[in-house]
């Protein structure tokens, strides 16, 4: 059997930390379709027979009747395929969910909170979801699979092995546990990381969010494409999202002034692909406006500018002066030491303080 496994699609989404730019947020929500469609059209062309949605395939705060008649009608496309739905903590089964009063192709198969079975000829699929922004139970502590002679394959939405308390509010799972019970292939979704072929033979898997939904998910992303008989299992990563996150490291220490790195940065070769965080390092000989800079920038894939450089003075030597300079360093010293503000104010504060008691 073939099958697509994808998860975390996050459709409608706000993007609010990215809309700060060029109304990015827009533009990855565009992307998001884009992404999807491009899911179905691999389907269509390729004739998988299922396709496994692991849980967020929508916002429910935010998600609109016409993404959701967007996402039906894709599915339309493939009425073939056999789509199986498991709701996660950002689209939980609930009363007012799109899951329970939207009429949903034929094709669709959603899950609610109990462990249901789904026979098919060829594999048995087992599958349960969120019925509330929280679980923390996954109640396959006793369970058993019906048909060991067949491919079994369970499909939720989970925190794999976590160790936060946190993650024990997410459906928690245990992997011995997964594989105590004997599924053939456990299609995950919640982590936001690819996490597929790290271990040979490897049954459970996460594909990862299927785009990149900001700077701390960088790298590649998209589905998982799956081939499986009860002897064998191979896996294969496909990317979807047409557009990459990056960070970018750029050293300040020889440059002498603004205009100098604005200039620095306008003359990057950048790709056109890749929305990009560009990180200021090394020591600074002048103050940093990141807000300022933004406005001098012209590549729109600049998304983000993080100023992580250090003053170019030895701060513990100036606290020694008994002056205006050294009771002031003094003071900002002892603050960051107890670490009872945010460091970046902190230090921004100290900068412009050196400045004004140098004029």
């Amino acid at each position: 059997m073939k099958f697509i496994h994808m998860a975390d699609m996050h459709f409608d989404v706000p993007f609010t930390v990215l809309n700060n730019r060029n109304k990015l947020g827009e533009k990855r929500r565009l992307e998001q379709r884009e992404a999807f469609k491009k899911v179905i059209e691999y389907i269509k062309e390729n004739n998988i027979e299922y396709l496994f949605i692991s849980g967020d395939l929508y916002e429910h705060e935010y998600v609109r009747q016409t993404t959701i008649e967007y996402i039906n009608n894709l599915f339309k496309e493939i009425p073939n395929a056999k789509i199986y739905i498991t709701p996660g903590n950002h689209d939980p089964y609930i009363n007012g969910s799109m899951y329970k009063t939207f009429k949903w192709n034929d094709n669709v198969f959603i899950f609610d909170e109990k462990i249901k079975l789904i026979e098919n000829p060829d594999c048995d699929i087992y599958g349960f979801g969120f019925n509330d922004f929280y679980r923390r139970n996954s109640e396959l502590e006793n369970f058993t699979i019906k048909n060991k002679e067949k491919i079994n394959i369970l499909i939720t939405h989970g925190a794999l092995n976590g160790g936060a308390t946190e993650d024990m509010e997410y459906n928690p799972l245990n992997k011995n546990k997964l594989k105590e019970i004997g599924f053939d292939y456990v299609a995950l979704g919640h982590i936001h990381k690819l996490d597929y072929n790290n271990e040979e033979n490897q049954r459970i898997v996460y594909p990862g969010s299927t785009i990149s939904m900001g700077f701390d998910e960088l790298g590649k992303h998209g589905v998982i494409l799956g081939e499986l008989d009860k002897e064998n299992i191979n896996l294969k990563f496909l990317p979807m999202d047409n557009k990459e996150f990056k960070e970018l490291e750029l050293n300040i220490s020889e440059i002498n002034s603004v205009e100098e790195l604005i200039e620095k940065i306008n003359n990057l070769n950048l790709e056109e692909n890749i929305y990009y965080k560009i990180i200021l390092v090394g020591d600074k000989n002048f103050e940093i406006n990141i807000y300022n800079l933004f406005k001098y920038i012209n590549n729109e894939n600049i998304i983000k500018i993080k100023n992580n450089t250090k003053l170019k003075i030895n701060l513990e030597e100036i606290s020694k002066n008994n002056n205006l300079k050294g009771l002031f360093v003094k003071e900002i010293l002892d603050e960051l030491n107890k670490n009872n503000y945010n460091k970046e104010i902190l230090e921004e504060a100290l900068e412009i303080g050196l400045n004004i008691i140098e004029k």
